[in-house]
């Protein structure tokens, strides 16, 4: 049988790229880790580090466990915060992750509002991309993840489920008004990285062109604040425009071009206490939201 502690060395090794790293943040000294990586292999039977130069890096069948240690680590963890509140909300805590825009205008009156009903809950919030959230999610690092996704994104993956909050329109940056988005195949664009500028890109496709992109920016109100200053165009998620709205901008709703919003939890339900009790007051912050549903 895998022992646990072994299991948060290679992890901790995975997650810090060094025994060195790895050793410094477990408090172990570094022939302790070492001990414990080579007792590892020798119960799985596998070679787990190869040596590059002076370091040492995960070999497939090590990276393989080091994801499966994380997975298994973070389940612990998970069920320990489930068991403290399985008696009741009076304890307990849930951990919640979600994009900058939601963060910014949702999750806060949600959280007031969870306060407020179960003042002993414990929250905590981490500002995370959707994929890197489903990640935490996945792994126990989390109870709830708060994401979005477009009609063309890619499933969740297996075990994830889906508590839709909002529909949140899209809208057309620029300082023009009444502007459409096909008299801007000329324009400058201001586009977020290549991971999140997927939707803009399909917009832009079905008025037949691709947009050229001058500045890349995943801030909103760096994004906003290009627009106004007349350097470029851009879209933009209502939530965005909730969380801050830059003066000189004019935004206009594009139809038919929506986002999808929900809070996702992971396993078979119901859900624990704390995580029900959180998923219930981002859907009530939902629903009183004005001007984003």
């Amino acid at each position: 049988m895998l022992d646990l502690t072994r299991l948060r060395v290679i992890d901790a090794v995975a997650r810090c790229g060094s025994v060195t790293a790895a050793a410094k943040e477990l408090s172990y000294s570094q022939p302790s880790v070492s001990h414990h990586l080579a007792r590892l292999e020798a119960e799985t039977g596998a070679q787990l580090l190869q040596r590059v130069g002076r370091g040492v890096r995960l070999t497939p069948a090590g990276q393989l466990l080091a994801d499966r240690a994380a997975e298994i680590l973070g389940r612990i963890d998970a069920a320990d915060a489930e068991l403290s509140a399985h008696v009741g909300l009076n304890a307990g805590r849930v951990r919640l992750a979600g994009f900058s825009s939601v963060i910014g205008s949702l999750v806060p009156g949600a959280l007031a509002a969870l306060a407020r009903k179960h003042r002993n809950v414990e929250v905590n919030l981490v500002d995370a991309h959707p994929p890197e959230a489903l990640e935490l999610l996945r792994t126990g690092q989390i109870e709830v993840a708060v994401i979005f996704r477009y009609d063309e994104t890619e499933p969740e993956p297996e075990g994830v489920r889906l508590h839709h909050l909002l529909d949140d329109p899209v809208y057309l940056l620029s300082t023009t008004p009444g502007v459409e988005l096909a008299a801007l195949r000329d324009a400058t664009w201001i586009a977020g990285c290549e991971r999140c500028r997927s939707h803009l890109l399909a917009l832009c496709a079905e008025e037949g062109f691709e947009p050229r992109i001058g500045y890349v920016s995943d801030d909103m109100v760096v994004m906003q604040a290009l627009v106004a200053a007349g350097l470029g165009v851009t879209t933009i998620p209502g939530l965005a425009l909730r969380a801050h709205h830059t003066d000189g901008i004019v935004a206009g709703e594009l139809p038919g071009s929506r986002r999808h919003v929900y809070a996702a939890t992971y396993g078979a339900p119901p859900d624990p206490p704390a995580t029900a009790a959180l998923v219930e007051a981002l859907a009530e912050a939902a629903v009183s939201a004005s001007g984003v549903t």
